[in-house]
């Protein structure tokens, strides 16, 4: 039997290291628009396939700010990063890494962690992608909520990314498989997090979202237009992607699935830029009107990175490429994630809002933007360890300051670049260039 050669720990760091003769670590400050870069071309391109008549919430969602803006604008961003240095080294990316789309939710036991919970972007990717996307969106959120000056906490993120990078380098494949942020974590910002998400059940959904019915199941109720029953035919062919859906989870997790029996449906209005997809909920009981469960079905696009990747891998499902994609980058997941088809579109099926919350951008400011900047350091980190080679990235960063000042400088002007686009957006919509409609208070 031939001698086998495993790379050791100090040869992959030494890799890492050679990359910055090509890619030095301080190229990736620069940030120039293109000159022929068209914002509205793209965001209407985005629109493409979605529900028309939905369009107008979008619009007027990303209008309210530079950071909502910036959370509807994600195939923006991936055109632009697409023009910016890469080193090559690849990891699972998150694809819209940004502070909101952190938080806490249930893990299969019950307990909660912190961590990435939003993945219809996700793909295989340049890591300097997400930690890009996420810098600049810790500048915008900061600046949202009343922060003057966001690059400290750019810094203490990427520093908190990079020194974390190292730490989840030296760890065996097993115990990073295993490592978690829970509550005990000293973070106030990530344990108001945790709090909050404790009291999101499903009994607080069946309290929030539906109405009694004398003699009869709960029913979602009809609040226009973010909630709204479908028609016979819609919600039979919902109903039936059930039975597709339930092959895509373990044999264990389809006997509990069994025990519940699905009696209404609705359709619902989530996020910012999911908003225009087909997105479905559906109520199931057990034993019982005191036994809710519900399940969130939702239309999954191609990730708005793939056509600037080189080898873009193929999925012939765009709700399996999401749900692999969440579980590859969090320690834990939903045990009921999966994945089914609806007239040839694809979705995604998860469990809708159970035990998950995540952080109000208006308390992102002094001590508390500092402080959740780290954790959003930490999380990313330990989702790119477990998808990419973590000793390379570490050789790579280094123990210096060099690529964490890069990428603050690079935070903060993207961050003037979106505020510049979220005007000529504005501007847009009053010349009737865009329709939006203004979110309801």
């Amino acid at each position: 039997m031939p001698d086998i050669h495993i790379p050791s720990l100090a040869e992959r760091r030494a890799e890492g290291k050679r990359l910055r003769d090509h890619v030095p670590r301080g190229g990736h400050a620069d940030w120039k628009p293109a000159a022929n870069r068209d914002i509205l071309t793209v965001i209407h391109a985005s629109n493409a396939g979605r529900l028309q008549q939905l369009i107008p919430i979008k619009m007027g969602l990303m209008a309210v700010s530079p950071f909502t803006f910036f959370r509807g604008a994600a195939p923006l961003m991936a055109r632009d990063l697409a023009k910016t240095p890469v080193t090559g080294l690849s990891v699972q990316l998150c694809g819209d890494a940004h502070v909101k789309n952190l938080g806490a939710y249930a893990g299969p036991d019950g307990h909660l962690v912190f961590d990435i919970n939003d993945f219809d972007e996700s793909i295989p990717g340049p890591w300097e992608w997400d930690i890009k996307r996420l810098a600049t969106s810790i500048v915008l959120a900061g600046r949202d909520a009343g922060q003057k000056d966001c690059s400290a906490a750019a810094g203490v993120f990427m520093e908190c990314y990079r020194t974390s990078l190292h730490f989840f380098s030296t760890l065996n494949a097993i115990d990073l498989a295993k490592y978690e942020i829970r509550g005990r974590t000293e973070n106030k910002a990530v344990r108001e997090v945790l709090d909050k998400a404790q009291r999101v059940t499903p009994a607080r959904n069946l309290e929030k979202l539906t109405e009694p019915v004398k003699g009869g199941w709960p029913r979602f109720h009809d609040k226009l237009p973010n909630l709204r029953h479908v028609p016979d035919e819609t919600r039979a062919t919902v109903f039936a992607a059930l039975k597709p859906y339930r092959e895509t989870v373990t044999a264990g997790r389809q006997l509990i699935l069994d025990s519940y029996y699905p009696v209404d449906i609705a359709f619902k209005i989530v996020g910012t830029g999911s908003v225009g997809t087909r997105d479905y909920v559906i109520l199931l009981f057990g034993h019982g009107v005191h036994d809710p469960m519900f399940l969130q079905i939702k239309e999954e696009m191609h990730s708005c990175y793939a056509p600037y990747l080189r080898r873009a891998p193929k999925y012939d499902n765009e709700g399996r490429r999401v749900a692999q994609g969440q579980q590859r980058m969090q320690t834990v997941t939903d045990p009921f994630l999966g994945w089914t088809t609806i007239k040839g579109r694809p979705f995604l099926v998860r469990q809708l809002a159970d035990h998950k919350a995540a952080i109000d951008p208006a308390e992102l400011k002094g001590e508390t933007l500092n402080e959740y900047a780290a954790v959003c350091g930490k999380v990313l980190a330990k989702a790119h360890a477990r998808t990419g080679d973590s000793a390379a990235m570490d050789g790579y960063c280094g123990d210096a300051v060099k690529l964490d000042k890069a990428i603050v400088k690079f935070a903060v002007a993207y961050a003037d670049q979106t505020a510049s686009d979220h005007e000529q957006f504005l501007k847009a919509i009053k010349k009737g260039t865009i329709k939006a409609i203004p979110p309801a208070l």
